[in-house]
């Protein structure tokens, strides 16, 4: 992990801050919308309600952790181990925190376990997502177009050259 930086178990008392974290990477989808800011809040922790009881429900042995920095919650990092691929359901940071080099160092961290358990990384990417900038960079390709979301797959000593198809969905 990034020094300063610590993972822990999610636990009921995160529930606030997780919402929170989730609504803030919906941001841009919101602002788009002509709803009252009640509206919107609503909507937000029922979306979040959801997305967390489908994570624990289709990932029972998966890792749900907070990201801390010197004590603070800053984002969120829920990994499931496999025996043939590290699968990295979810990762977010709070606004304040992205593109400060946090995420790609957990990212760092991860591909150095999968490397050393000779395993894959995999992760689901909404196609207009940021971090994809990110992923490519550490040698994430494109398995496959599934809807909204690509799914990404790095290998140890693999390639950071996408294919032709990659470049042209770009």
């Amino acid at each position: 992990m990034p020094e300063g930086i610590r993972l822990r178990r999610i636990c009921e008392q995160d529930n606030g801050f997780l919402c929170r974290l989730y609504a803030s990477t919906r941001a841009d989808e919101m602002a788009l919308l002509d709803w009252s800011d009640e509206q919107k809040s609503e909507f937000l922790a029922m979306q979040f309600r959801a997305q967390s009881d489908f994570y624990t429900q289709q990932f029972k042995q998966a890792s749900f952790d907070v990201i801390e920095r010197e004590g603070n919650a800053i984002g969120r990092l829920y990994v499931d181990r496999r025996p043939d691929e590290i699968r990295i359901i979810d990762i977010a940071l709070m606004p304040a925190y992205r593109g400060k080099g946090i995420g790609g160092g957990i990212m760092h961290a991860l591909l150095d376990e999968a490397a050393e358990e000779n395993k894959s990384v995999t992760i689901h990417v909404e196609h207009n997502n940021p971090a994809m900038h990110l992923y490519r960079r550490l040698g994430f390709r494109h398995l496959s177009d599934e809807g909204v979301y690509y799914l990404m797959e790095w290998r140890a000593g693999g390639s950071s050259v996408f294919d032709d198809q990659e470049n042209t969905a770009s």
